[in-house]
Order: structure tokens, then C-alpha cells, then sequence
């Protein structure tokens, strides 16, 4: 069979972090009671009429000029019409024709490759409620979601595996937080995305896509992205051909269920929403929008690894968190030790506690300061890796000063070579076995020996001087 390529885009829905809904005052928060948050506009009750919120436009505004997108001053919001019972007035008011940003970019790095993923469109809408299925016949409807404002950020069918559909939502996620538009809490529904999906023959056409709805986090969509190419691969391997569906992805199970096939799809029937004016933006607000923005994720990783050294996985791990990138940069304008220094005790310990724990740097008591002080000591020998681990550890659970953390701990490294030499042949002849396996060829034995050395010295002694006096001393006892 011939090479099967796929083509991906991705419709990634997006909660605002306003303090109200799109066209009430009520309450934007998750976790109310039910129905607590509602009121005769986001329910939908007659003779109501919508507000917008003016925030939510600049949020959109924001995210416009993060992915390159053309701001439209003028645009319009339009009627949705569909029947479900999470939708209590029965239509919903989005964007259809004109939207307030479109035709941008992302630049995303793949393997070390800059690859470019058009936007088509990015639009405000508002969100429905939330059905609950209690086990029986019933099902629950909470409207507390209904209103809640939403940005759909729209792509163009520019990626072709998983991997790059991770990558993009990724930095898509990074933008969000850097910009503060979204607390991007994928537990709590604040990033959803469907997904389009369709495979060809190298060479071939472009074929029939399938649409995966609402996909609740980054790591199902990219399970039903190769489910899907998988699933269609098989079916045109078959000389069969594909349909245009939408289904619905079962990641319980890891598979995709048909929902309901194109052609048959309900007609929206979209109109201009009559309830509400044209949206006119200001030349100046817009400009003075895109004048606040912060260095952006995206470019902050390109910059680290062109002009830092960095590889990708490291400067995507920095860049993941506005708190680690603030960090890391601090670090080096400070020069009190080596980025490649700060880079690793940020892309490991740090990284680490922030995913054990859930907490941000800002909880803790580390400062850059204190990180390079860190970092410094171990690259001068004052202290062991381990050492410096210990130190670390210590400053991001109390915080205080690396001085006096050191020689509270006792970690200062001991580089007396007369210890040292005492403590080489302590070790050598309590581990005569692993000494032999040395002398006999086994160079790995030496690993052993040092750590035993770095065990009874309680992580104080000089690993590279400990190491020398060891190998010297097994070597003249050859």
C-alpha cells in the first residue's frame, strides 16, 4: 500500500477568565452549586436582552495578535440555532461571517524545524450548560456554564501527526497563560478542542475528513488523532472510501463512535444576532493591545535554543510556565553562574516539584538570586551535585539564604586531599569484591566505589578528587 499521509486541524475552544459571563453579570466561576449562577439572560427567558462584555473582546483581541491575525475593527455576532437541553434558549450566539480575528499564524518547532500552522479564524462565542447523567434515566441540566465567554481558535489543515498536534496545542496552552487570558485548568473544562482528521496517498488529493467533538484534554484528542488516521488508513487499505462524519471519541475505550454523518447534519440556519449591535473597534485600543503584549512562549524557545544553546525539550519545558521563563531569564541577566547551569536545576528539580505539587514558583521561597548562588557553588566545588540538590530542595520548600542554607546542612565539600585519602582506602578495603572487579577490568566497578565514598562522607566528599585517589590507588595495588 502506498505511504498514507494525514491532514489535521483543530477547532481549540477556550474559557476567558472575566469576572462575569459574555452577556450578564452573572458570576464567571466554576465549581457553584448548581443553577446558582443564572439569571433571566443567560437563561434565555423572554423579553431579556444580551450585553457584551467588553473584555472578553479585548481577551479575543489579545490572542489575535499572539497567533499574527488580522484584527477586523468591524464585526458581528450572529444566532446559532440548534435544539438541546443544555442550551436553554435554544440558540447560540457565536461569530459566523466575520469574525474579530483571522488569517494568522504560529510558528511551532518540530525537530529542531520551524513549522508554520495557519489560523484561520479566532471568535468569541458563548458556552451551554452542562449536562449530568446520574446512573438512571435521568439526566441533570446545570446552567451555571451557559454565557460563560469562549474564544474558538480555528486552524487551517496544516499539521500531519499527532506529535505536531501536541506540540501546537502546547504552545497554544503556554500563550494562553503567558497573555493571562485563560487559567487553561483542563480538569475544570477551560480548554477543549474537536478535532479534523483525513488521510491520502502521498501524491493524492487531500480525502475526506472526519470531525472528533469535544474532546476534553491535549492527550485524548492526540489518542483520537491516530485512532482516526489508523481507523481511515485501514478502511482505504480495504479499497473502500471514507465518509464525511462527525463522531464522537470514547477515550474510555479508545475509540471513535459515529454521531452522525455530514450530509445529514442539522442546518444552523446562523443570522445576525438582532439583540446585539456591531462590534467596533478602536484603531488605538487595538494598537495599545498589542503594545502590552509580553515576549510570547513560542519566540522565547526559539530565542533560547538559537541563541542559548538549548535543545528543544528543555527550552519547551522553561517556556511552558510564565514563572519558570521569568525565573530562567533572571537567572541570566544576573550572570552569577552558567545558563546551561540554571537550565538544568530549572528543567529538573524545579519542574519536578511544580508537577509533584501543582504549586508555581511564586508559592515558593526560590528567587533567581538564590537559584545562581546555588549554581554557583556547585560549579566552583564548594558543593556536590547532590549537594546542590539538597541546597535546592531546601530553598524551595523555606526558602532563605544558599550561604547559610550550606553551612547549616553541612554541604560544604570537603577537598582535603589527606581525608580524601584516608576515606579512598577505607572504601577500597571494606569492598575488596568490587576493588578485584576493577583490577581485573571491570571499569564500571569504579562507579561503586565512589558512590560508597560520597555515601560514608554523607555526599561532602570532592566526587572528582575522590574518584582519581581511588583509580590511582587500585591501580597501583595492581
Amino acid at each position: 500500500m502506498a505511504n498514507i499521509e494525514a491532514v489535521i486541524g483543530l477547532e481549540v475552544h477556550v474559557e476567558l477568565n472575566t469576572s462575569s459571563k459574555l452577556y450578564c453579570s452573572c458570576k464567571n466561576i466554576f465549581g457553584a452549586e448548581p443553577n446558582t449562577n443564572v439569571c433571566p439572560v443567560c437563561l434565555g427567558l423572554p423579553g431579556t436582552l444580551p450585553r457584551l462584555n467588553k473584555q472578553a473582546c479585548y481577551h479575543a483581541v489579545k490572542m489575535g495578535h499572539a497567533l499574527n491575525c488580522r484584527i477586523n475593527r468591524i464585526s458581528r455576532q450572529d444566532r446559532k440555532n440548534y435544539f438541546y437541553p443544555d442550551l436553554p434558549k435554544a440558540y447560540q450566539i457565536t461569530q459566523a461571517d466575520i469574525p474579530l480575528c483571522e488569517n494568522g499564524y504560529l510558528d511551532i518547532l518540530v525537530d529542531g524545524n520551524v513549522k508554520r500552522v495557519g489560523i484561520e479564524r479566532i471568535h468569541i462565542e458563548e458556552d451551554a450548560g452542562k449536562l449530568i447523567h446520574d446512573g438512571s434515566d435521568n439526566t441533570l441540566c446545570d446552567y451555571n456554564r451557559c454565557g460563560v465567554p469562549l474564544i474558538e481558535i480555528v486552524t487551517k489543515p496544516d499539521m500531519n501527526s499527532s506529535a505536531e498536534a501536541r506540540i501546537f496545542l502546547e504552545n497554544i496552552r503556554s500563550i494562553l497563560l503567558y497573555i493571562g487570558i485563560s487559567d487553561c485548568k483542563m480538569q475544570e473544562g477551560s480548554i477543549r478542542c474537536d478535532v479534523n482528521v483525513s488521510v491520502h496517498e502521498a501524491g493524492s488529493p487531500v480525502g475526506t475528513r472526519c470531525e472528533l467533538k469535544n474532546v476534553n484534554s491535549f492527550s485524548a484528542a492526540l489518542r483520537g488523532i491516530e485512532y482516526e488516521i489508523k481507523r481511515q488508513t485501514e478502511i482505504i487499505g480495504k479499497g473502500s472510501s471514507i465518509e464525511r462524519e462527525t463522531r464522537r471519541w470514547d477515550d474510555k475505550n479508545g475509540i471513535s463512535i459515529l454521531m452522525r454523518n455530514k450530509e445529514n447534519a442539522e442546518d444552523y440556519r446562523f443570522f445576525p444576532e438582532p439583540d446585539l449591535g456591531t462590534i467596533a473597534l478602536d484603531e488605538k485600543e487595538i494598537a495599545e493591545i498589542r503594545e502590552n503584549m509580553p515576549e510570547l512562549p513560542n519566540k522565547k524557545m526559539l530565542r533560547y535554543v538559537k541563541e542559548h544553546g538549548l535543545n528543544d525539550s528543555e527550552a519547551f519545558i522553561i517556556t511552558s510556565s510564565p514563572d519558570k521563563a521569568a525565573l530562567y531569564d533572571e537567572c541570566v541577566r544576573l550572570q552569577r553562574c552558567s545558563i546551561r547551569s540554571a537550565a538544568n536545576r530549572i528543567v529538573g528539580e524545579i519542574t519536578k516539584f511544580m508537577n509533584d505539587t501543582g504549586k508555581s514558583i511564586s508559592e515558593t521561597g526560590i528567587t533567581a538570586e538564590e537559584l545562581c548562588e546555588i549554581c554557583s557553588a556547585h560549579e566552583k566545588g564548594l558543593i556536590s551535585s547532590s549537594g546542590a540538590k539538597t541546597a535546592l530542595e531546601e530553598l524551595i520548600a523555606h526558602g532563605g539564604r544558599t550561604e547559610e542554607i550550606i553551612k547549616r546542612m553541612g554541604l560544604e565539600q570537603n577537598t582535603d586531599i589527606a581525608y580524601l585519602s584516608e576515606l579512598a582506602d577505607k572504601v577500597i578495603s571494606e569492598n575488596e569484591r568490587s576493588a578485584a572487579d576493577y583490577r581485573n577490568g571491570k571499569k564500571s566497578a569504579i562507579s561503586f566505589l565512589i558512590g560508597q565514598a560520597m555515601k560514608a562522607s554523607k555526599g561532602r566528599a570532592d566526587p572528582s578528587k575522590i574518584r582519581n585517589l581511588i583509580e590511582n590507588k587500585l591501580k597501583k595495588g595492581e
